[in-house]
């Protein structure tokens, strides 16, 4: 179910995707060019003609193929007419005619990776041709010696008006000696070679990818491309699952004429994460013929994002074409240019708002908006917000990471970190780690923990999902698996812990065998055996036990009880929290992927007797037709059968052996100071005023204070609001201390966190006093080597 762009919005309006501008760049050729492509397209004309005739299809699409090198620069066409000038010479003088076998179907050519298809085109161009006699074929190498000879005197003249135009608008945008990044696509590897050459030339640092290049180097360009180059010129293989947002300077150089590609290159830039209004611009000829036809489309589409007042409609530009495909329409073009001005009437017969409903529906617009489930969406949202790593955490884990692993770190003057020497050690990773995470540089000039500091920056952002922290992560993994495999001893300042942590990864799988989801989950086990859940994060506000003195007799349980106090209450749990989110997203794909796959087959079955109908009457229906919806009907067929099976094995979870992976003794702090110390009895009188106060006022708290999240009390208001409620309780007056986990909760929850304080609470007057915010209220005191933040003067603010 795709979903516009333009349409979807952060919960407080905001759009979730910054503006995108569309500009179509019109230029006309020179004279010297106007006359190579008069003949290069006189030659695919006749030649294509000719092959139609003959029923020669795929000698037509190898022509289709020459037409768009025309199309998209001088040095392309003139190397793809020497590559077939000199095949063709090559079967003359061998005295050989290539018979061509079977027919290229479109579609699935269309789905092979860019490296396939350009060497089945090259395959194509070189060898196939319409003749059938040696003397046509010595004919036609003629001809071709001819526009090679015409294509050379036109590149060496350098003045090529389309290059020229990019130039223009490079200088227009002020790109020289800023730090704007442009991304330029072109369609073929000589245009590509050729970009890269002219940009370098005129002292732009330019970077290129396509189809040609292992997943490696293109990961290596994507980087070089963002940390070095301000160019990169790409074929449509920079439209495969990269992300290229921190540019939003786009150039399409070539115009695809299978027109959904121009969204998904538009993909790579205007998406979710960018920051800046995008500007695409479309470069199109328009004194030539699928010039004419593209900037007929354009202008169509011009007039539509008026109506609509957004350029949607690049969305599902191939749903408001009139009734072919634009490769169709611009070879029906070349083929019979008396019939170009009746294509461009075409675009003019459809009305804007029959194209504009034809959007809608193609984009299921009011099914988008009717199903969306906000709740849902919210609640992930606050889930999500609670669970997140604070940049403290992660700067504070790397910084200690990097002493171990050799990482040099310095403090940059701005605030921001200078990252090098990073081991080969932790650079080396498998091909695996580098496809989903990317390369690891050996230096980073300009790095923050805190995303809005890097984005404000403009610093590299090095959080999880970084490849530089994944891979420091892996080494680590690596060089000390078998110590946390030991354990280790780690002391409570409150002196309330006395037992063992056991931390354990539960996993779920489903049907297919894959992941459906991995937690950690931590096990404590108390002095008396008893065994209690709490949140991992209890190791944040416990100290590493600095002695090696006597740790009592206290002996831990036997594994087996863990793991089976860990399925029965915590996995099982686990795998009915994972199995409603599959549940509901099964019930999504029945209701419209089995509906529409059974509308598309109902759709095809109505042809196919239409078809057998019309045979009855004598209707010449070519059997290449009735055999194409005959496969278009079983492809869909299988197509239901694999989202039936794909919807039971996504609801089918099961639980896996959950992993050990340490356990850590806790013992109780000897001396304990005033404003650590913890009394149960008044612990309890807090709390119970501030669910109370909670009450009275219309929310609905939920005590999770054994949880140990960094907050005792979740109180949600009735518009779904949340109040993070951290309780401390006093038998009298003095300082309050905070938890690592507790002021780092507060500083990512901001107005959300409350900090409700219950003085006198051993008294017949207990007072509570409610705290918005304390991170942006007090500078605490850190003490016992920052497991604690003492603040002594609450009561000043």
């Amino acid at each position: 179910m795709r979903r516009l762009k333009e349409d979807l919005k952060n919960f407080d309006g905001t759009p979730l995707f910054p503006p995108r501008k569309v500009e179509t760049i019109k230029y006309r050729l020179s004279p010297e060019e106007r006359v190579l492509y008069e003949e290069v397209t006189k030659y695919v004309e006749e030649h294509f003609n000719k092959a139609l005739q003959k029923d020669k299809r795929n000698v037509a699409f190898a022509l289709t193929v020459l037409q768009r090198r025309l199309a998209s620069s001088i040095r392309s066409v003139r190397k793809s007419l020497e590559r077939r000038k000199k095949r063709l010479e090559d079967l003359l003088e061998k005295g050989e005619i290539i018979q061509e076998q079977g027919y290229i179907d479109e579609e699935a050519f269309e789905d092979l990776s860019e490296k396939e298809r350009w060497k089945k085109e090259e395959e194509l161009l070189e060898k196939l041709s319409s003749a059938e006699t040696l003397e046509e074929l010595r004919e036609e190498v003629q001809r071709l010696s001819e526009l090679v000879s015409l294509a050379r005197e036109v590149e060496k003249l350098e003045t090529e008006t389309k290059l020229k135009e990019l130039k223009k608008l490079m200088d227009t945008e002020g790109l020289k000696g800023s730090d704007i990044k442009l991304l330029v696509f072109s369609e073929f590897r000589d245009t590509m070679d050729y970009l890269v050459e002219k940009l370098k030339s005129w002292g732009y640092s330019v970077t290129y990818i396509h189809g040609g290049m292992s997943l490696d180097a293109r990961i290596r360009a994507e980087g070089d491309f963002k940390h070095q180059t301000q160019i990169m010129v790409a074929t449509e293989a920079a439209g495969e699952g990269i992300n290229l947002q921190f540019c939003w300077l786009m150039v399409n150089y070539d115009i695809p004429w299978n027109p959904n590609r121009l969204e998904q290159r538009m993909g790579r830039v205007h998406r979710y994460g960018q920051e800046h209004e995008v500007h695409v611009y479309n470069m199109v000829a328009v004194d030539t013929r699928e010039g004419r036809i593209l900037e007929k489309l354009f202008e169509k589409l011009s007039k539509m994002k008026e109506h609509l007042g957004s350029d949607r409609v690049f969305d599902v530009i191939g749903d408001v074409l009139p009734g072919k495909s634009l490769k169709d329409l611009i070879m029906e073009a070349i083929a019979n240019p008396v019939t170009l001005d009746d294509i461009l009437a075409s675009f003019d017969r459809i009305p804007e708002e029959e194209a504009i409903r034809k959007v809608k529906e193609a984009t299921l617009e009011a099914l988008a908006t009717r199903h969306l489930d906000l709740s849902r969406i919210f609640a992930e949202q606050q889930k999500a917000r609670e669970n997140r790593l604070v940049p403290e955490y992660i700067e504070a884990f790397f910084k200690k990471a990097a002493d171990y692993l050799g990482i040099k770190m310095e403090k940059r003057q701005d605030g921001f970190w200078r990252i090098r020497n990073i081991p080969w050690e932790v650079r080396n990773q498998p091909h695996s780690f580098k496809i989903k995470f990317g390369e690891i540089r050996q230096e980073y000039t300009k790095v923050s923990f805190d995303k809005e500091q890097a984005r404000k920056g403009g610093a590299e952002f090095v959080a999880m999902g970084h490849p530089l922290m994944e891979g420091v992560i892996e080494t680590v993994f690596k060089r000390f698996t078998q110590d946390m495999g030991k354990g280790a001893v780690f002391v409570d300042p409150e002196g309330t812990m006395e037992g063992f942590l056991w931390f354990l990864l539960g996993e779920i799988q489903d049907g297919k065998r894959e992941i459906a989801g991995r937690r950690l989950f931590c096990v404590y086990q108390d002095k008396e055996g008893g065994l209690h859940y709490l949140s991992p994060s209890v190791l944040w506000d416990l100290k590493p036990h600095q002695s090696s003195g006597n740790l009592g007799s206290l002996e831990p349980v036997n594994m087996d009880e863990i793991t089976s106090f860990l399925f029965d209450l915590g996995l099982e749990s686990y795998r009915q929290e994972l199995l409603e989110d599959r549940q509901r997203d099964a019930e999504i794909k029945r209701k419209y992927g089995l509906r529409s796959l059974d509308a598309l087959i109902l759709k095809s079955e109505a042809k196919l007797m239409d078809y057998a109908a019309r045979k009855i009457k004598g209707d010449p229906i070519p059997d290449a037709v009735i055999q194409k919806e005959e496969r278009n009907k079983e492809e869909l067929l299988k197509k239901k059968e694999r989202l039936e099976d794909e919807i039971r094995a996504e609801t089918n979870l099961s639980v896996s052996e959950p992993k050990l992976l340490g356990v850590v003794r806790v013992v109780k702090e000897e001396t304990i100071q005033d404003s650590m110390k913890s009394d149960r009895d008044i612990e309890r009188i807090g709390m119970e005023m501030a669910m109370a106060y909670e009450k009275e006022r219309g929310r609905v708290p939920e005590d999770v204070s054994a949880l140990n999240l960094g907050y005792d009390i979740r109180s949600t208001a009735s518009d779904g609001s949340c109040r993070y409620i951290e309780v401390k309780a006093r038998a009298g007056e003095g300082a309050i201390a905070l938890t690592p986990n507790e002021w780092f909760m507060a500083r990512r929850m901001g107005d959300d966190y409350w900090l409700y304080v219950v003085e006198n609470a051993a008294t017949d007057n207990p007072q509570l006093h409610t705290i918005q915010n304390p991170a942006a209220r007090y500078s605490p005191e850190e003490i016992l080597g920052a497991v604690r933040y003492v603040i002594k003067d609450w009561k000043s603010l």
